[in-house]
Formats: structure tokens, sequence, C-alpha cells
């Protein structure tokens, strides 16, 4: 399987499972950044790190940034994860790397 860079992706769909709290409820940050991390390693082979400081709410169009770093990159890449649909105890959201490394 070939290696396609992490910095050429646009938009990798991923979804998450338990949701926490009341009402429409949030997704932890250390499960966001992981079912980020498993969206981006299917889709080129390699897993990066991820680091989201912030839970994401679990409401669509709630979004959250996030930091990516790996191996082979030179710098930090911020990440956009936004929710995109919320049924049940499931968030499905799509997770976009910035083109250019953070300054």
């Amino acid at each position: 399987m070939s290696r396609r860079p992490l910095i050429l992706l646009t938009v990798v769909p991923a979804v998450l499972l338990g949701l926490s709290g009341c009402g429409g409820g949030s997704v932890k940050a250390r499960d966001v950044a992981t079912q980020a991390e498993d969206a981006l390693e299917k889709q080129v082979g390699a897993r990066p790190d991820i680091t989201c400081p912030n839970d994401l709410e679990a409401k669509v169009g709630a979004t959250t940034r996030c930091s990516l770093t790996a191996e082979g990159l030179d710098g930090t890449y911020g990440v956009t994860v936004k929710v995109t649909k919320v049924q049940g105890d499931q968030a499905s959201f799509d997770v976009q790397v910035d083109q250019k490394p953070q300054a």
C-alpha cells in the first residue's frame, strides 16, 4: 500500500461512537483525536499523532481545532474536526488537515 502525504488530504469522514453527557452531549477530546488518527491512518497508511485540547460538542456544525504531527512531516499541522451528523449515540464528522504547517 502506498503512502500518501497527510497534507494532500482535504476531508476525511469518520464516525465516533459513545457520546457522553445529557441532551446532545459531547465527545471527549481524547476520543476525537483517536478517531481522527484512525480515519487518517486508513487513508494514508501511516498513523499521525493528533492532540485536541477541547471536547467536541455533538451538534451538527460544531468544530474543534487539533494539532497533528507525523513522521516525515516538518512541523505541526492544524486539523479541523467538524460534526456532520448526529444520530443516537453516534456522531459523524469530517477531519481536515491544513495544507501548511502552523507558524
